[in-house]
């Protein structure tokens, strides 16, 4: 942060709150299309969504060239440049996560998605929704910061869920798969789930490196 003498009389611009809020909300759009992708067994379907959540990830693209275009347009940032730049940039990973899993689902289209898989997405819908809630709070964390700290500490939960389903589901799967072509397929979706997951989980790794240094 800027401690200057000049930038304490230099109102910090705010925009950036509201940009990182409607790139949460493009997260939480993608998660939820990809839970109700799931629903569903055929090729045709599974295209379908996965075009749904790549219009959603490259609007999530489009949103952090904001955010970035404005950082080099803005005086005074409201906390440093390289948070704000760090914040969207892994926000926006968590959007590309969700896409590329459901790029895999859409190309290898497996006979089903497990219950695991199904279990994993709604994980990350939960992150997506906890992650939305901290944005909502980051504008006034320097003057209240419990709740923002409890949501991090529930992303962290929920990648630790998310980490013993997929250890879990990963051993069944070498010991009850024989069809070698499927094993391949499922393996693939749901290291991407996960790999989702502990994007989430990097979001409020961030929030809390914001929060020691600013609240």
């Amino acid at each position: 942060m800027n401690n200057s003498l000049l930038s304490r009389f230099i109102p910090k611009e705010s925009k950036f709150f509201p940009l990182l809020k409607q790139l949460s909300q493009i997260v939480l759009q993608a998660a939820e299309l990809l839970i109700d992708s799931m629903e569903h067994d055929t090729s045709e379907k599974r295209q379908e969504y996965y075009r749904k959540i790549k219009e959603a990830e490259r609007k999530g693209d489009q949103m952090t060239q904001l955010v970035f275009d404005e950082l080099g347009k803005t005086f005074i940032t409201p906390f440093d440049r390289e948070d704000i730049h760090d914040l969207a940039s892994s926000i926006d990973d968590v959007t590309d996560r969700i896409h590329s899993a459901s790029k895999r689902i859409a190309i290898y289209n497996p006979r089903t998605i497990s219950d695991s898989g199904k279990k994993l997405a709604m994980f990350i819908q939960q992150g997506a929704t906890l992650i939305c809630k901290a944005m909502d709070e980051l504008e006034t964390c320097s003057k209240k910061k419990s709740k923002l700290q409890e949501y991090c500490q529930q992303l962290h939960e929920l990648e630790n869920c998310a980490d013993e389903v997929y250890e879990l589901f990963i051993m069944q799967l070498f010991n009850e798969e024989t069809d070698s072509v499927e094993l391949i397929k499922t393996k693939e979706i749901i290291q991407e789930l996960e790999k989702t997951s502990d994007a989430a989980d990097h979001v409020g790794k961030l929030l809390k490196n914001i929060i020691v240094k600013y609240a």
